[in-house]
């Protein structure tokens, strides 16, 4: 089987993120990239987890590439789909078992004050103070494309849990991180023998510099162990 790289985008935004990074691995590294259709804007963790799992492919070997929020659906996804690695990159970083919420309580009580009459969060740009926003977006024309696939989730789900199936993080994975806003999560990857890397950037400084993130991704990759010429890992059975 060949393998795929699948770049997952966090719920709250959508392909735009990725597409820059998806060209790069194409064309430089000859890996066939594809960024999910946005998720459906919905509470139900499960809901959005089925969704990713009926868009990603299943006839091929997966590299599961995960930005922010998208890092809690890797788990059920490693056991649901052909995935031989995983990179996660800004992202949130589930424990090897139990369950997780999708929100820490501080953004959770930092947003309950801005949800309208429909229960619906602000798109993910207006959480923000501008001045943090602007400077993630290297022009106003890939700001407005991202910003147009800002997908408006209800509160409720920042209070839901995730499910994670035991022992999911055997599979090879690594951790890329830019800057320190996930410095615990770097820490925890390495901990667990990861290969990790910190770029300097901030959350989607794959828009900034998507070849040399798509190097840095190829590279955890390999030093994971998975590459396009690697054989598949065995798997650990499920429980």
């Amino acid at each position: 089987m060949s393998l795929s790289a699948a770049l997952l985008a966090g719920p709250f935004l959508g392909p735009a993120v990725w597409e820059p990074v998806a060209v790069s691995l194409h064309d430089e590294f000859g890996v066939t990239a594809m960024v999910p259709a946005p998720v459906p804007a919905v509470a139900d963790p499960m809901a959005i987890l089925a969704a990713l799992q009926e868009t990603l492919p299943a006839q091929d070997d997966l590299l599961l590439v995960a930005h922010s929020n998208a890092g809690l659906y890797v788990p059920a996804l490693t056991r649901a789909l052909p995935v031989r690695g995983v990179v996660f990159v800004d992202a949130v970083l589930p424990p090897a078992k139990g369950d997780v919420p999708v929100a820490p309580e501080g953004l959770r009580e930092l947003l309950r004050g801005r949800v309208d009459a429909d229960g619906l969060l602000p798109p993910w740009t207006n959480w923000w103070p501008e001045d943090d926003i602007a400077h993630l977006f290297p022009d106003t024309a890939t700001r407005k494309r991202v910003e147009a696939e800002q997908r408006r989730m209800p509160f409720d789900y920042l209070t839901a849990r995730v499910e994670l199936p035991d022992g999911w993080d055997r599979i090879p994975a690594a951790y890329l991180a830019f800057g320190d806003t996930y410095a615990e999560e770097l820490a925890d990857a390495q901990s667990r023998g990861w290969p990790v890397r910190t770029m300097p950037g901030a959350h989607l400084h794959m828009l900034r510099e998507p070849r040399a993130v798509a190097a840095e991704i190829m590279r955890l990759a390999g030093e994971a162990g998975v590459s396009p010429t690697t054989s598949a890992p065995v798997r650990p059975p499920s429980p």
